[in-house]
């Protein structure tokens, strides 16, 4: 793959400490297939993913099984994580998001209202995985300074070009 700019884009790979509850899970094979080094642990939150140098960690859920398990159980279980992790995602499998799965969802974002806690819903595998991997690299360190510096740049530029500040330039110029 080539970015815009034709020079090659390297290839990410982290590391990823894992509930040992997602040992067989389709997203540790996805994972491992593509080169990340996976860690298992059992110290975790059953279903946690975590990236340890992004900072980012999820507890992995589905949505029909909430539907039938104890909430206030459920709501222990999300506190307790969000207690350890600072950066911490709800990912919310679903493969069809109707009123039931919206309305979960209602609930917990009601619950959690005010904490670090993010929703996500997903519909898939693929889909969790790609979503898990994005935000772990953005808020990677090279990556999110690269990402903070690229947004700067752009605001300057934005503002540089922009009829309003070529306004106030000329303004200030007649003023003086």
């Amino acid at each position: 793959m080539t970015e815009s700019g034709g020079q090659e884009q390297s290839r990410w790979i982290t590391t990823v400490i894992m509930s040992t509850a997602l040992q067989n899970h389709e997203i540790s094979t996805i994972l491992q297939r593509q080169q990340h080094r996976v860690r298992y642990s059992e110290s975790v939150e059953i279903g946690s993913v975590i990236f340890s140098l992004s900072g980012v960690a999820f507890i992995l859920s589905d949505a029909q099984d909430l539907l039938m398990t104890e909430e206030e159980q459920f709501f222990k279980r999300i506190q307790k994580f969000i207690n350890i992790h600072r950066n911490s995602f709800l990912v919310l499998s679903a493969a069809l998001h109707g009123p039931e799965e919206w309305n979960v969802m209602f609930r917990i974002q009601r619950r959690f209202l005010g904490s670090n806690l993010r929703i996500i819903p997903v519909h898939n595998t693929a889909e969790t995985v790609k979503l898990m991997l994005t935000i772990a690299k953005v808020t990677s360190k090279p990556q999110a300074d690269d990402i903070r510096y690229k947004m700067a740049m752009t605001k300057a530029q934005i503002i540089e070009n922009s009829p309003v500040w070529k306004m106030l330039q000329e303004y200030q110029l007649h003023c003086n």
